[in-house]
């Protein structure tokens, strides 16, 4: 029941982080807010993931950190939808672009996450 407390407190703040940077005043098509969320998120999970082992985390905090904070800090489903509405508004380009983008730096985010985690 513990673990279930550390998800939720670390996906409240998580999600409140991903709203106050939603804030931040935006004026065009291509959803680069999402794209620097998710990108974030990455390289935190990674770092997270990397620190985990060098350290013998808790998995208290393993579970506050990945789970909870980085699910609800990051945003598969806004990207998704946002994806979508760019496809559906012919904009082909930036849809390749944005998900290329988005997979690419996410995964790249992850890896340097865990090289910095080792040093």
């Amino acid at each position: 029941m513990t673990g279930f407390i550390f998800v939720g407190l670390g996906g409240a703040i998580g999600a409140m982080l991903r709203y106050a940077i939603s804030l931040v005043p935006y004026k065009h098509t291509f959803p680069l807010p999402t794209l620097i969320i998710n990108i974030i998120g990455a390289l935190l999970i990674g770092y997270i993931a990397g620190l985990a082992i060098k350290k013998d985390m808790p998995q208290s905090m393993i579970l506050f950190l990945k789970t909870g904070l980085c699910g609800g800090f990051t945003t598969f489903s806004t990207f998704s939808l946002e994806a979508y509405e760019l496809l559906k508004a012919g904009n082909y380009v930036q849809t390749v672009l944005y998900i290329f983008l988005s997979v690419i730096g996410c995964v790249i985010g992850v890896m340097s996450g865990i090289a910095i985690s080792k040093t």
